[in-house]
């Protein structure tokens, strides 16, 4: 009797038998060995830069190392990610994303990385929701429909945010 695929299982036995050598070779290499870098694509002061600088310390705790939290303000955030993509894939160059970050793809046409292909995620530290509130008296019930009213009625309307940064700053793009 012969079995239907010998090779394969011959590669996998040797592999499963190699395996043992080669994770300990693997376990060699130690994480991190000097300080790590969280970037930040706001200004300080917003949410996620306070969320990043106060998780900085228990992940220097962590890690035996610093962490060191850098702003890189501009454009929406796309400064700082496009710095952290264009870094070393070394792990030592983290960035603390936002939702605008995967927006800006459609926003702006011209960026030097896509942000989806580019980056991948490590961990989900914070969210923040939106709200879209108004007068009971006004007769729109969904976002869409609120937006259409809008529209005729612009000199009368007035979008009000709390908050600063690229997401809002986004979705006030997309309703015009």
């Amino acid at each position: 009797m012969k079995l239907p695929h010998r090779r394969e299982f011959l590669h996998l036995a040797a592999g499963a038998a190699a395996l043992p050598a080669v994770s300990r070779v693997a376990s060699a290499q130690t994480y991190p060995t000097r300080p790590v870098r969280m970037v930040i694509g706001l200004p300080a002061g917003l949410a996620p830069d306070v969320l990043a600088r106060v998780l900085a310390d228990p992940l220097a705790a962590r890690l035996g190392v610093s962490v060191i939290v850098e702003n890189r303000p501009g454009a929406a955030g796309n400064i700082g990610a496009e710095f952290v993509v264009k870094s070393a894939p070394d792990g030592y160059t983290l960035l603390a994303a936002i939702s605008g970050n995967a927006i800006n793809a459609a926003l702006y046409p011209d960026l030097t990385f896509n942000f989806v292909r580019d980056t991948a995620g490590v961990a989900l530290f914070g969210y923040t929701p939106y709200v879209m509130l108004v007068s009971p008296s006004v007769p729109a019930k969904t976002v869409p429909n609120s937006l259409l009213m809008r529209r005729p009625i612009a000199t009368r309307s007035t979008w009000r945010r709390l908050a600063t940064g690229p997401l809002p700053i986004s979705l006030a793009n997309f309703s015009r």
